[in-house]
């Protein structure tokens, strides 16, 4: 395949990255001490495989992180399906390759990403020679991109987005967006505001697909979920799900009040980062609470008012001790909230915060249908969370609106698949 010169921007960039690559591995080597890399699998992220590629049509599907990586698994079970198909998925956290280690299907192989050096890049694509790329969201990595597209890898942008930052930053070298855009052979974008923006920058843009709409409830550990809930008993549990720094404290002030009301009731905080389990449990000991931790074997008997589930890979099993889901990311500007569905899909009775940018149609469409509510700020939050609990009927139609919302999201996938499906071939 005749390669195509690359945009000004473009090549200074393969040039920048090659001569800095031989920094790589001294760079990779100290995030790792902070506990930012893998250091096991350091050679990965230099593109140095050590698992063989399997035989037959390889199917490669990439995500950055948590959110993304976890709505790849419906589309990987959908092809899944298809046993003449390999499956290699790719992603650049520590996160979300333990949580991928728990979720991914037999016969799926994970593997870091390649760091955007042409070396790395040019040993990743050497060994695993994929047939297609389905890169989800706003990965757009150019060496490796334009690499893969240059060996005549078919390459999908799949549930794409990009925000008016991302699109007015790229708007300033255009020849550069065409590039990376034109690479790709199908681009589906999640909403109207980002086929837009992709649209003027160059792209063609095919049918709305949102990964994050689709899927099925988390699992859960039925042993362990014996064991909590003998342990609860009748007791009213709030769950704080995946939350960030500055949240915490809000939602256990809001809380407060529930307690006053209901002495029994818990509160189970479960950070979207887990190690800060150590740091948080401090924190609400501080603020006199009594607290337990989940990572240190701890339960929530009796007397633990506040139990921080700082471990990866039980947010379904949290999710089904609820009687009430407060969604983390949503009450401190910067993150933008998270996807609600995994919630919903187990009839949780969901309040999310004011700031869901990234999941802002989601909310919308729910809180119409009433199967989420709306809290502005800590004294709406202790408002919603007294209500709640002090009318479980009303939680319980709320988490029957949020099920039958979920279930319908599932058509987004199927509609999209024959087009997946094509680009992937046979």
């Amino acid at each position: 395949m005749r390669r195509k010169t690359r945009p000004l921007p473009l090549a200074l960039y393969g040039a920048a990255t090659l001569l800095l690559e031989p920094l790589a591995p001294r760079l990779l080597a100290a995030r790792a001490a902070k506990g930012k890399e893998a250091t096991p699998r350091l050679h990965e992220r230099l593109g140095r495989a050590k698992r063989p590629r399997p035989a037959g049509r390889l199917v490669w599907l990439h995500a950055v992180s948590v959110g993304e990586s976890l709505s790849l698994l419906p589309l990987i079970a959908a092809l899944g399906r298809r046993p003449e198909l390999a499956l290699l998925v790719t992603s650049g956290t520590v996160t979300s390759a333990e949580l991928l280690a728990r979720r991914l299907p037999q016969g799926v192989i994970h593997q870091f990403a390649p760091i955007d050096a042409p070396g790395a890049v040019r040993r990743f694509l050497d060994h695993w020679r994929p047939d297609a790329g389905l890169f989800v969201e706003s990965e757009l990595w150019p060496n490796l991109i334009l690499a893969a597209r240059a060996r005549g890898v078919k390459l999908g942008l799949i549930s794409a987005r990009i925000t008016a930052a991302s699109a007015a930053g790229w708007a300033r070298a255009p020849a550069s967006a065409r590039a990376l855009l034109g690479a790709f052979d199908l681009i589906l974008p999640q909403d109207e505001a980002t086929a837009g923006r992709l649209e003027a920058l160059g792209a063609v843009t095919g049918p709305r697909l949102n990964l994050k709409r689709a899927g099925a409830a988390p699992p859960a550990d039925e042993a362990a979920l014996a064991g909590f809930r003998a342990q609860i008993g009748a007791r009213p549990v709030v769950l704080a799900a995946s939350t960030h720094p500055g949240e915490e404290p809000l939602i256990a002030e809001a809380f407060r009040a529930v307690a006053d009301d209901r002495p029994d009731a818990l509160l189970i905080l479960a950070p979207r980062h887990p190690d800060r389990g150590p740091g948080l449990a401090a924190e609400l000991a501080a603020g006199r609470w009594s607290v337990a931790r989940r990572s240190l074997g701890e339960t929530p008997g009796a007397g633990v008012q506040t139990y921080v589930a700082d471990t990866l890979g039980e947010m379904g099993l949290l999710l089904r001790l609820a009687d009430v889901v407060v969604m983390g990311g949503s009450f401190v500007d910067g993150i933008g909230g998270h996807n609600p569905l995994e919630a919903a899909r187990l009839g949780a009775a969901l309040v999310t915060g004011p700031h869901v940018a990234n999941a802002e149609e989601l909310y919308d469409e729910m809180l119409a249908e009433a199967a989420a509510i709306q809290a502005a700020d800590a004294s709406a939050l202790t408002r919603h969370l007294r209500g709640l609990l002090a009318n479980p009927q009303i939680a319980r139609r709320m988490g029957e609106a949020a099920l039958d919302y979920a279930e319908r999201q599932n058509a987004t996938l199927e509609g999209a698949l024959p087009l997946i499906e094509d680009l992937v071939g046979s």
